[in-house]
């Protein structure tokens, strides 16, 4: 049976995203949530693969660890600018076309 998408969202995420998504009962976990601000980013990666949680990024360096072939339960990554809608928008697209097996170790751009 197909697992479902959890997010794990770093420190840099909107709290108009975190709000938006939570409104729309989508399994997260933020950092701040954790007790995990400031940690690095490799820490985070470590975290949300030990709870099987998908990163929702804007923050590059997720993708420098990606191509350093890092473990991880999947990435998400959306370029700064993106408007709140958008993200939430793609954040809800996500398990509807992929599922939590699917993204381990993917990264998908909105």
């Amino acid at each position: 049976m197909p697992r479902n998408i959890r997010f794990y969202l770093d420190e840099h995420d909107p709290r108009a995203v975190v709000q938006g998504l939570r409104e729309r009962s989508v399994d997260i976990k933020t950092v701040t949530g954790a007790g995990f601000l400031s940690a690095p980013d490799a820490a985070h990666l470590q975290r949300a693969r030990a709870e099987q949680r998908v990163i929702f990024t804007q923050d590059s360096d997720f993708l420098r660890l990606q191509a350093a072939r890092h473990p991880h339960c999947g990435i998400v990554y959306a370029p700064q600018g993106i408007s709140i809608g958008e993200t939430i928008h793609g954040l809800m697209l996500l398990p509807q076309v992929l599922d939590a097996d699917e993204m381990e170790g993917h990264v998908e751009f909105l």
